[in-house]
Order: structure tokens, then sequence, then C-alpha cells
């Protein structure tokens, strides 16, 4: 016998073994058990996340033998004809190539006759998104009052292109994307039934690629098993994949903790030299910081025990503050590649950018910086005055005594001892910012977080220029 794919192989057969729908399963078991049964569905999402799966259920649901169940049974003809796609009552068009009027009319046409085998015949249109809009007039009046044997269901990726006419003729059901959690059990399960040996963290990997698609978590499966020779490796799976690996981006924050700038470069080296993408490589640094940060504050969001112990020793190395502004430099970094000279430098940069950036703490109450009135925060410079000049006092604004220059000369206004510390006097421009004035035009700025200096070139009747 040939070889069946997996996700053909393993596709579920009741709602039983349907993952993560559970919203969906729980409506539609309690209308086939109650027997309020409606003659329209919609079913929205994704692609993979098991809307003809659904519906192929529910069409033996509907035609068992052994009645209307929520169960089917799985074992009569009407339930293996359904599973093998040979039985004649239940009928799959894809609207993308069947969205004209005239197909329409031919399905309408047909659906007035009696079902031949089953208890009710089930219409399946996929991507009903793509039909015509007179197809879809034409289907109006009968998608609203059916002969009692006909169901339809409706499938789509786009449900803001169906007209609102035919959405309020339905009963409208949203499949949500797989979490990663959940693929990763599935793919765990299959290879177990399959004999494959396999590595955890491996599949993490191929969850993560899959965006939330079970389908495309199964194909990549496929792919890596026939990539590692019938074996599922995390390395083989990240070359297969071209996905930055998590040890180049734990290496990373291990050198970014410890100081070690070379230690960031040589990674980027290395990712350089497997042509790794460094735009992957940021969005993947970002979300790891995210992590990192959750852990932080909400331990108990890691649902996962083996990533929470992993990330532990991270959360207690960086600060909160340090964490939000690493993900802000990441997501910008990102942002900015497209502008850089290219996508090394453009990446190299950001790491530059995590290495010497760091928030500034507020002084401890009591500290000698404190006491003297600083209002500074901790780590932050303090620029000296400019060479050659004391400060002089400005608190009226009329200037002050200055000693200046190699000559000593003293420039006129109000008195003011050698040495006195400067007084601040408010900058005109911002009602927060403060100025340390000094005669030769240097000034120093000193706001909540940031510290500049402006150096100007002034001199006294001699000639002398304050640097």
């Amino acid at each position: 016998m040939s070889y069946q794919v997996l996700a053909r192989k393993w596709r579920p057969k009741n709602f039983a073994t349907l993952i993560g729908q559970e919203h969906v399963v729980r409506a539609l078991s309690h209308a086939l058990a109650t027997g309020r049964l409606h003659h329209a569905w919609l079913f929205t999402g994704t692609r993979g996340v098991g809307k003809t799966t659904i519906s192929r259920i529910l069409a033996k649901a509907l035609n068992c033998e052994t009645g209307v169940t929520p169960e089917p049974c799985g074992t009569c003809a009407a339930c293996r004809a359904i599973d093998a796609d040979r039985f004649p009552d239940y009928v799959e068009m894809d609207a993308a190539s069947n969205r004209g009027v005239e197909d329409m009319a031919a399905l309408l046409d047909k659906a007035v006759y009696a079902p031949v085998q089953g208890r009710y015949k089930v219409y399946m249109i996929d991507e009903v998104h793509m039909l015509t809009g007179h197809a879809f007039n034409a289907m109006l009046k009968t998608l609203e009052e059916p002969p009692e044997h006909v169901k339809f269901i409706l499938a789509t990726t786009d449900p803001q292109k169906i007209p609102v006419t035919v959405l309020s003729r339905c009963l409208q059901f949203n499949l949500k994307q797989m979490p990663p959690g959940h693929i990763i059990d599935h793919l765990g399960g299959i290879l177990e039934a399959e004999g494959v040996p396999f590595e955890a963290h491996a599949l993490r990997h191929l969850a993560k690629a899959a965006n939330g698609s079970m389908r495309d978590a199964l194909s990549l499966l496929d792919q890596a098993i026939a990539h590692g020779s019938g074996r599922v490796e995390e390395e083989q799976v990240s070359h297969m994949l071209g996905t930055v690996g998590d040890d180049h981006l734990y290496a990373v924050l291990d050198a970014l903790a410890a100081g070690d700038v070379a230690g960031m470069l040589a990674v980027a080296d290395r990712m350089e030299a497997r042509s790794l993408s460094f735009d992957a490589a940021l969005q993947a640094l970002a979300s790891l910081l995210h992590r990192i940060a959750l852990a932080q504050f909400a331990p108990a969001a890691i649902a996962d025990e083996t990533e929470r112990q992993r990330l532990a020793p991270y959360s207690e190395a960086f600060d909160a503050e340090f964490l939000q502004l690493a993900y802000q430099i990441a997501i910008h970094g990102r942002d900015e590649l497209s502008l850089a000279p290219d996508d090394y430098a453009g990446f190299t940069m950001s790491l530059l950018r995590l290495h010497a950036f760091r928030p500034e703490q507020p002084l401890a109450l009591g500290s000698p910086d404190d006491a003297a009135g600083g209002g500074g925060r901790a780590g932050a410079c303090h620029p000296r005055p400019p060479s050659g000049c004391e400060p002089r006092s400005t608190g009226d604004g009329t200037g002050g005594a200055t000693r200046h220059g190699a000559g000593g000369k003293t420039t006129g206004g109000k008195g003011a001892p050698s040495g006195a510390a400067p007084t601040r006097t408010r900058d005109g421009r911002s009602r927060d910012r403060f100025v340390d004035a000094w005669p030769c035009g240097g000034s120093r700025r000193k706001s909540d977080r940031t510290v500049e200096l402006r150096s100007a070139v002034g001199g006294s009747a001699a000639g002398s220029v304050c640097r």
C-alpha cells in the first residue's frame, strides 16, 4: 500500500479525538443529542484548524446507521464511506473552482432529490467566500428554506467577504488556532504511535513554525522525519526550518548578562555563517524577552515547567526595567533592519544597544547625593564644569561673581564665594528642566532621566576660551 501522509492518516474520526475546538464540539454535540438540528452551519478559521474535519464528523453523526448521534460508530457502511470520501450523499464542493452561478444552480437542482443511501444529503462548500455575488444570490432561497433532507456546511478562511444575507441564515462557529502546547502533545503522541524517536525541543520548533495550524505541523513533521532519516532531533529540525535555535538566543543573553560584547558578536558571526535570518532572530529574541518578563511578574503564565525552569536564571539576572527596555530595542531593531547598511550591521547594532543602555535607578533615600539635593539618578553621568571656570550664582537671574580664565579676573555682579555650588535656575523652555549656568556659556541641563552637557565657546576680555 502507498504511503499516506500523517495529516490524512491521523485526521480525527470523531468529536472525542478532535483537538483544540472544545467550544464547537460542545455546541454540536448538544444539538445532535437533543435533536435541535439547524439546516446550515458556517465554520470560519485559518487553515488547518479542523473545518473540513468537523464537517466530515458532522456528516457521519447525521448519517450513522445507529441513528443521529454525537458519537458516530465509525464502523457502519455510511461512516466508512464518508471516511473514504465515497459516500454519495456527502458532497464536498470547492468554491474556488466552482464559483459561478451555473455551478451553484447545478448543485441546487440536485438538492431537491431524496438521499440515495443516507438519512440526509450534506453539502459542504469549502472556501465559500470565493463564490461570486450572483452565486450567493442564487443560493439564498434554498439556504433559508431547504428541503428537510438537506443540510449545508459552509467553510471559509475569510468570513468578512461573505454577504450578511448568507451569514444571517447560518449558525456561525469560529474555530480557534491551535495552542502550541496542544500541537506538541499531539505530535508527540503520533510519533510514539509511529515508533519514531524524537526530542521534545524539536517539537517546540515545529509547533512554533506551524503558527496555530495542526495540518501545517503534521506536514512539517513528515518533512522532519524524512530530513532526519527516521529521527526527529532539535538540531536537524533547526537546520531544516532555517530558524534561530534557542542556543543562539540564550548565548546572547548569557553574554549580555556578563557584559561580554565579544561573545555577543561571536553569536552574530555564527548566525551569519549559517545564513540565518537576522529578522527572525530579533523576532525570536523579543519573544524570549517577553517570556522572561512573564516569568518575573506572572510565573504561572508559563505553563511548561521545563521552560519556566530554563527562564528562571534570566528573570533573576535582569531587572524588570531592563527587560522592558531590551524588548523595545529588539522590536525597534527589527523595524529598522531594512534601513541598516545590511542585516548583519543592523542586528549587531541592536546587540550593542542592549549592552550600552541601562535604565537609571533612583538614588536611595538618605544617600549623600540625595541629601545634597542632587535629585539625580544612580549611575547618571554628572558632567564637570568647563575647564578654567567656576560656577556663578544665578538664583536671582542677575548673574554673579565668577573666577574665569588663567588670569583669575573676576566679572561684575553680585559676589559669591569661590567654589560655591551652582544654583539651579529654571530653563525658560521647559518647566521640569533646570540649567546649571557657567559664565563661559556652558550649561548643564538635567531632567528626570536625561543628563545633557552643552558646551559653548566664550571668553573673557583677555580672550581665554572655555572648553
